[in-house]
């Protein structure tokens, strides 16, 4: 996988691929820091949180052949010199210059895989970034039996067995963890589906890299701010919510953009709305010659048949920027979209970027990050590819992942909160790829904030907490 070039991240903030933390290690050891350093700053920020996690109770660490298990054996020393009780199992013997010294710099006894090892926490080091095959089955069956022994399960820099690019398991029967520690960067796999469901909580272990020029972000909390004291509605964005079909999906993404920064929203269509929301009733080719329009959202509740084709044809004719969602999707086509110069968002779940892909000419081949960057790409919208993992890719090779997200949003509705969302920030002015950005942060923002068993109605109206927790 790779990455166009882009803004530099802030190194705390950076997504980096396993040839990308390749290449910036390589780059720290060519300004004077050493690998076995490096492993030290590693192994003992990592010491740390293990410390935290055990609390002093008894640690099983499994150490691999490579650095990772270099690693591994930096944590055990710490851990022993703290004063807490670890036991170190080493899975093969160290193949590493690196490995070798850290295993020689532990002073204790290092076990066999026969041992029979029953603890409180278990520290897996046994592979890391840049795996690219599956475990053996005796790594496998070791792994396993260990996970099964122990209460709490800590992985370091990444569970064993998942593609660190892709967030694919590279094996079956892969154990779940309660906490993972990224060592140096983030990487793709902390925030892709399958692999981050299984990782626990994600701290970051800081190891001196710096900002990579084309690295992808992790989606941050937005930066945002009061209106100006000399502010008026317009000044701070009309969005104008085309309904259809089914106008409760377009009621929803409008109530959600009326608390993510737009001064006026404005829905369209016959269907009645809330008191404090403009229902404007008129012909849809009338409604849009309103100069004053900073942004459309089309897509929510507007239906698949004739009528519907016909609004999504006429808000496409006006050169206005446009978020599209749900049924828009599967109704777009490239001369719909061609014939347009105003930005474009599009936020498709899987069944509409495969849509999309097939209306485009796209392969739709690679992993999320790779289909959302080709489809941006042969586009030229932003595409937030949306659904338990969340990749946000521009045409001009910007490319976010967020955070992983409450599972309760898994209910009707919460999509067309998030096309409102993304809607309202873009009305506001943002740039296209900051307002999807900062839109799938204050959804998934929102969604923390509910109550367990949340329904859409609930979540747009916890939109606006989520935006005042960013002022």
């Amino acid at each position: 996988m790779s990455f166009r070039p882009g803004p530099m991240q802030p190194p705390d903030n950076q997504i980096l691929t396993a040839a990308q933390m390749r290449r910036a290690e390589e780059e720290l050891i060519a300004g004077g820091t050493g690998v076995d350093q490096l492993m030290q700053t590693a192994g003992r920020g990592a010491a740390d949180w293990v410390w935290r996690v055990s609390g002093g109770r008894p640690v099983t660490v499994l150490c691999g052949p490579g650095n990772n298990g270099g690693d591994g054996y930096v944590i055990a020393q710490a851990l022993h010199e703290r004063g807490g009780p670890v036991q170190v199992i080493a899975a093969s013997e160290p193949k590493t210059d690196a490995a070798r010294t850290a295993r020689a710099l532990y002073h204790r006894e290092v076990c066999g895989t026969d041992v029979s090892a029953i603890g409180e926490v278990l520290v897996d080091c046994l592979f890391g970034t840049g795996l690219t095959r599956a475990l053996s089955s005796e790594h496998t069956a070791l792994l396993t039996r260990l996970a099964a022994s122990h209460a709490l399960r800590v992985a370091v820099d990444l569970p064993s067995g998942v593609d660190s690019d892709t967030g694919q398991p590279l094996g079956p029967g892969l154990p779940d963890y309660d906490l993972t520690l990224a060592l140096g960067a983030w990487k793709p796999a902390h925030f892709l589906m399958p692999a981050c469901a299984q990782m626990g909580a994600l701290r970051l272990v800081p190891i001196g890299v710096g900002a990579v020029p084309d690295a992808a972000a992790l989606i941050a909390r937005p930066r945002l701010h009061a209106p100006v004291a000399d502010a008026h509605k317009y000044t701070r964005g009309l969005l104008v919510v085309i309904g259809g079909a089914m106008p409760g999906a377009a009621r929803l993404a409008a109530t959600a953009a009326q608390g993510s920064g737009a001064g006026y929203v404005k829905l369209l269509g016959e269907a009645p709305a809330p008191d404090d929301i403009v229902a404007d009733p008129q012909p849809l080719a009338n409604a849009l010659t309103d100069t004053r329009i900073n942004a459309l959202l089309i897509g929510p509740g507007l239906g698949r048949d004739a009528a519907a084709r016909e609004r999504l044809t006429l808000a496409m004719a006006e050169n206005i920027p446009a978020v599209l969602d749900a049924d828009a999707l599967v109704l777009l086509t490239g001369r719909l979209q061609a014939q347009r110069t105003a930005p474009l968002i599009a936020t498709p779940h899987e069944g509409e970027l495969a849509a999309l892909e097939r209306a485009f000419g796209c392969a739709g081949e690679g992993g999320k990050v790779e289909r959302a960057r080709a489809l941006a790409q042969v586009t030229g919208m932003v595409i937030v590819a949306k659904g338990a993992d969340t990749v946000i890719a521009a045409p001009d090779g910007r490319t976010a992942l967020a955070a992983r997200a409450s599972s309760w949003l898994s209910t009707a509705g919460t999509g067309d909160v998030l096309a409102g969302t993304i809607a309202s920030r873009l009305a506001s002015g943002a740039d296209p790829f900051a307002a999807a950005c900062d839109g799938v942060w204050l959804h998934g923002e929102a969604a923390r904030r509910c109550p367990p068993a949340f329904t859409a109605g609930m979540l747009a109206a916890a939109v606006r907490s989520a935006y005042a927790a960013c002022l």
